[in-house]
């Protein structure tokens, strides 16, 4: 085939074409230089990122002074994980061992650097965030406590209850930061409704530029650098800020929910057809997380486990690739099989299984799911 079918779209989307145009004519007509020179045309580009950041504070209803441009999802965590301890005095972090790596690598680096207290909330059987356990964990120290749980698991599609989690953290003083880089995009948020301190986004995962995304940082919250440099972001983050992903980023934020109700509707009713299809056609296969609940599931991330030759679990995913087929293990940040399967498959006969993610979009089709069907039968037979 010479026409790639994507299904890697939890990984990255790609970019819709009224963003490459807007970024395209932007270049063409604009004349960008440091936004930081105090000179008209250092001002003028300033502006850019201003009315930018306005945008993205209108669609989740936050004020502008409390979003920060970054280069990914990752340098968010990092930033919003690090600086709370370095400069902002908390003492203990709560988690779940099912978040992203940006998250768990860099809790365990405080750990042992800084000696701060790390405590695990538990998962139900059923792979579910054990919110009861949550309220135990924060009930039982009074240390300054951040919680740090993603919104929607990049792996398995889990959504959390982001306002049952915000409601504990209040009731005992604990703040919250959300990864919610796999929701913000996808589902509608309303800062201002919620009890929560930090979020991360990045623009990749709603068909916007690479290397851009952002964090919301509730206002009065004295977060500072972790970086030396100059004063941009507020001081928040020195170094000078990458306009044109910035004007993409708002573009396809805007477009993302503009087009949200019909887009979700197509995506939804594909994934519900992926699933029959996977549950008819493969034998034995294993769903991770909620997948047919979709109050409890990603639209549009299917997780599912099938037994396959061992010889086979380091090629399934090339051989795909030689049919046309993009698509993953799981998370691009890891190379091996993932740490959330391991942890879900542990101790169970399940652990031998081959574990695919399937993350449809925008762009796909029903014979996009058809065609992968008729490979991945070619493969495991």
């Amino acid at each position: 085939m010479n026409e790639k079918i994507y299904l890697d779209n939890a990984s990255s989307t790609n970019m819709r074409i009224e963003v490459k145009n807007k970024i395209i004519n932007f270049l063409n007509k604009e004349n960008i230089v440091n936004p930081s020179s105090i000179h008209s045309l250092g001002i003028k580009s300033k502006t850019f990122i201003e009315k930018s950041r306005i945008l993205v504070s209108n669609i989740i209803n936050a004020d502008p002074s409390e979003i920060f441009f970054t280069s990914s999802g990752t340098e968010s965590n990092n930033l919003i994980i690090l600086s709370s301890v370095i400069n902002f005095g908390i003492k203990r972090i709560v988690t779940s061992p099912l978040e992203h790596v940006s998250i768990l690598n860099t809790i365990y680096f405080l750990k042992k650097k800084y000696n701060i207290t790390i405590e695990m909330v538990k998962i139900k059987k059923n792979s579910d965030i054990d919110l009861q356990n949550l309220e135990y964990l924060l009930s039982k120290k009074k240390l300054k406590t951040l919680v740090s749980l993603m919104s929607i698991n990049n792996e398995i599609g889990n959504i959390l209850r982001i306002e049952d989690v915000g409601n504990i953290c209040k009731k005992y003083n604990s703040f919250y930061h959300s990864d919610m880089i796999q929701s913000i995009g996808h589902y509608k948020l309303n800062v201002k409704k919620l009890y929560i301190h930090f979020i991360s986004a990045s623009a990749h995962k709603f068909y916007g530029p690479h290397g851009i995304g952002f964090i919301f940082i509730k206002k009065n919250i004295n977060l500072k650098s972790i970086f030396f440099g100059g004063k941009q972001e507020n001081n928040l983050r020195p170094g000078i800020e990458n306009i044109i992903g910035i004007i993409g980023l708002s573009k396809a934020l805007i477009l993302s929910y503009k087009n949200l109700k019909l887009e979700k509707k197509k995506i939804e009713k594909l994934k519900y057809y992926t699933l029959l299809k996977l549950k008819k056609e493969i034998s034995d296969i294993y769903f991770n997380g909620f997948p047919f609940d979709f109050k409890k599931s990603s639209y549009s991330i299917i997780n599912f486990s099938f037994p396959i030759k061992k010889y086979l679990h380091e090629l399934i995913e090339h051989k795909f690739d030689l049919y046309g087929i993009c698509i993953s293990r799981g998370s691009a940040c890891n190379n091996k099989k993932s740490h959330v399967i391991k942890f879900l498959h542990h101790n169970k006969k399940k652990e031998n299984f081959f574990t695919l993610r399937i993350s449809l979009g925008i762009f796909n089709k029903k014979k996009d799911i058809d065609f992968f069907l008729e490979v991945l039968k070619k493969i495991i037979l």
